[in-house]
């Protein structure tokens, strides 16, 4: 049980929903406090009966407080993490900002719960194309080893923000009524589009979105002979990235065997008989906290290849609930003082 909890950007897509997990789950805190910059402070946020006010994101609101759950920018987590960390209080992150940190742990609590142990006070979420996909590939990872992963991602315009949904909505207007939009958010329109980049350019052609997913990967499996190829796509989907994924194993795995290995794995739900159209879809996956896999499937072009579709909500488990279910690991683990 935790005295105290503050959740920094409760005002925005994920930490909206990462309130409604605190009450839904019934995390263990006796008093919750929501901070944020001077533009939210003020703000009333209801969670639950009570009505909380938030309050201004600074060194001294951190005291008192023994977590701390996060959604900002990467430039603003840099700023706010030292001062929670030195006033005693543990922080589970969402932003990229401490992933790589070798001395963060990255978490995903299907996947490397025990790495956890070896935090300094900050613990990092991965990055929710990488979240779905570790979820999945672990059973297989665990089984018969995984050599190379090629990934293709169909990802939601709510993973840039909720800026990134009203341009999905103005974009998409504008195609219908036969008029010009000027892209803000993305690179291009993104109404009855698909643009093949999401971030900047990083390394031999690959943009930072997909570099992610290598490190990430590798990081989160403990294995960083793993080798991953992604391809990152932005779609006119609101909510739920999907990912065409094939899985090269280091021993042979039939595609049934694999879908038996989904089907016991915690998180996972498989969707898979074609026959009746039954596979994942964002429609079907949005406001859901599982990693949904489907089209299961043998190689046909080479052995010890499992290819498979993944879908999952990007706001939830590519997010707020991974971040939650971190906190609730940690919850198991606190001793308060006294």
């Amino acid at each position: 049980m935790f005295d105290c909890v503050a959740l920094v950007g409760a005002t925005g897509a994920v930490g909206r929903i990462v309130l409604d997990q605190l009450h839904a789950r019934q995390f263990p805190m006796r008093k919750l406090r929501l901070l944020a910059s001077a533009r939210s402070a003020g703000t009333q946020v209801q969670f639950g009966d009570e009505t909380l006010t938030v309050e201004l994101l600074e060194p001294s609101a951190f005291e008192g407080v023994d977590l701390v759950i996060a959604s900002t920018p990467d430039e603003v987590s840099a700023e706010f993490t030292p001062w929670a960390t030195k006033a005693g209080a543990i922080v589970v992150d969402e932003s990229a900002y401490w992933r790589m940190d070798p001395s963060v742990p990255l978490i995903v609590p299907e996947v490397n719960p025990d790495a956890i142990d070896s935090h300094q006070g900050v613990v990092a979420s991965p990055n929710c194309s990488t979240t779905q996909m570790v979820v999945a590939l672990a059973p297989i990872h665990k089984a018969v080893g995984i050599r190379r992963v090629i990934v293709s991602t169909y990802q939601a315009t709510s993973g840039a923000g909720l800026a990134g949904n009203v341009e999905l909505e103005s974009s998409t207007r504008a195609s219908l009524d036969g008029q010009t939009h000027a892209a803000e958010t993305f690179q291009h329109p993104i109404g009855f589009n698909l643009i093949p980049q999401i971030g900047s350019e990083k390394h031999e052609g690959y943009t930072s979105e997909e570099m992610k997913m290598v490190y990430e990967t590798q990081k989160i499996m403990g294995d960083e002979s793993i080798q991953v190829c992604p391809t990152a796509v932005r779609v006119p989907v609101a909510i739920g990235h999907s990912e065409s994924i094939l899985v090269e194993t280091r021993e042979p795995l039939s595609a049934a065997q694999a879908r038996k290995l989904w089907e016991e794995a915690d998180g996972v739900t498989v969707v898979d008989d074609l026959n009746s159209k039954s596979y994942p879809m964002p429609r079907d996956c949005d406001g859901k906290d599982d990693v949904f896999v489907g089209r299961i499937r043998k190689d046909i072009s080479a052995e010890n290849g499992i290819a498979f579709w993944c879908v999952s909500d990007n706001l939830r488990k590519g997010a707020a609930t991974n971040a939650v279910q971190i906190a609730e690991l940690l919850a198991k683990k606190h001793q308060p003082a006294g």
